[in-house]
């Protein structure tokens, strides 16, 4: 195995693949990235965690066939610290030899015999094809409200679900749920549960790939997703259980409605949240008046009032909830305004937008007792 490249474009490569790398694992092989050299001057570097393999194809010059398995820490570190110049890497019995100007570094390989099997695509399977911009705005107003415990199962996932005429996203964690839906049009109706965490990591590869590739191509199996950015592919296990059935979760309706600019609301609430912090559970009380919506926060160490000018229909309401639930979901939203409906004092908020429903999120409110 042997190729040379420039070092901008190799650590690149390295700093995407590498995201497949875990740390906490004890078996030495997926520590690795496996680079694989091909007949038409290619080279394939592939790493994985069992749950997430991540591959790359860049052009080469002066390729030898081979493959062989380094170390990604070690490789990568090097390859990141050499110049902006040509960088040959080379075979040589179970060592590789790193080339660049003045410097030369040897380190020890691994076969390649046990590195995990990346699952080809079928051709008969459907290829979706998505916006990256669009699939990047949809995770991220999804993922945070995903569990972040790992014994809580598929709500550790993002509900993916394809529709005939678009494509929906749903995170759910207990204390919020977060939906998010485009249009587009599919041929068949499908739906897959993949770890927020993962996506997350989707999307920073995303971020990361050429601006020229501006769309994505999803494959879905049965067990597995295969996203394909250029020359870029992921392969990720899909989470196995039946989701939550969200939309039993959704309120029918509410007797209580407001509309707010939501950037007013969110700067109120995060200089509430200030006090609220000092506190044990984060807590804010939002008192629904004619015309204003009131929000007061006290600690030990003092408190506060702000004030965050509403329209509203129905009656006067005051309610509690954990300043940073109701942070996480403002900040995923772009609108200027939004609806927030409410029921009682002890049932969920529902946040909408003002025209469409391109999303909509629920935060379950934390029951106030005392002045």
């Amino acid at each position: 195995m042997k190729f040379k490249c420039n070092q901008t474009v190799l650590t690149k490569a390295l700093n995407i693949v590498s995201k497949a790398v875990t740390s906490r694992t004890t078996i030495p092989i997926l520590k690795g990235i496996l680079l694989e050299v091909s007949a038409d001057s290619k080279l394939k570097m592939s790493a994985s965690d069992l749950d997430i393999t991540i591959e790359e194809t860049i052009d080469i010059e002066e390729g030898e066939v081979g493959c062989i398995v380094v170390q990604s820490k070690l490789f990568g570190d090097i390859i990141r610290k050499l110049p902006n110049a040509e960088i040959a890497v080379e075979q040589e019995g179970e060592n590789v030899v790193i080339r660049c100007m003045n410097s030369e570094f040897t380190i020890i390989g691994l076969s390649p015999d046990e590195f995990p099997n990346v699952k080809n695509i079928a051709e008969e399977q459907e290829t979706i094809t998505l916006d990256k911009q669009v699939l990047r705005e949809m995770i991220r107003k999804t993922s945070f409200a995903a569990s972040a415990d790992e014994s809580k199962g598929v709500i550790t996932g993002i509900l993916i679900e394809l529709k005939q005429d678009g494509i929906n996203m749903i995170a759910i964690d207990g204390y919020r749920m977060a939906i998010t839906r485009e249009a587009m049009i599919n041929q068949e109706e499908k739906n897959v549960i993949i770890s927020a965490k993962i996506m997350n990591e989707i999307n920073k590869i995303l971020s990361e790939v050429s601006e020229e590739e501006t769309e994505v191509k999803l494959v879905l199996s049965n067990k597995k997703a295969f996203f394909l950015i250029g020359n870029v592919k992921v392969v990720l296990r899909l989470l196995d259980g039946e989701f939550i059935k969200y939309k039993d979760v959704l309120p029918k309706s509410s007797s209580i409605k407001i509309r707010v600019r939501k950037n007013d609301l969110m700067d109120s609430i995060e200089r509430a949240s200030l006090l609220s912090k000092e506190g044990k559970n984060n807590l804010i009380r939002l008192s629904l008046l004619d015309g204003i919506m009131m929000i007061t926060s006290k600690s030990e160490e003092g408190n506060v009032k702000e004030e965050v000018l509403i329209s509203r229909e129905g009656e006067d309401l005051e309610i509690g909830f954990n300043a940073k639930y109701v942070l996480d979901v403002l900040k995923s939203i772009d609108d200027e305004e939004i609806y927030m409906m409410f029921n009682t004092a002890i049932t969920p908020c529902l946040v909408e937008p003002i025209e469409g429903e391109a999303f909509e999120y629920l935060i379950l409110p934390v029951r106030i007792t005392g002045n």
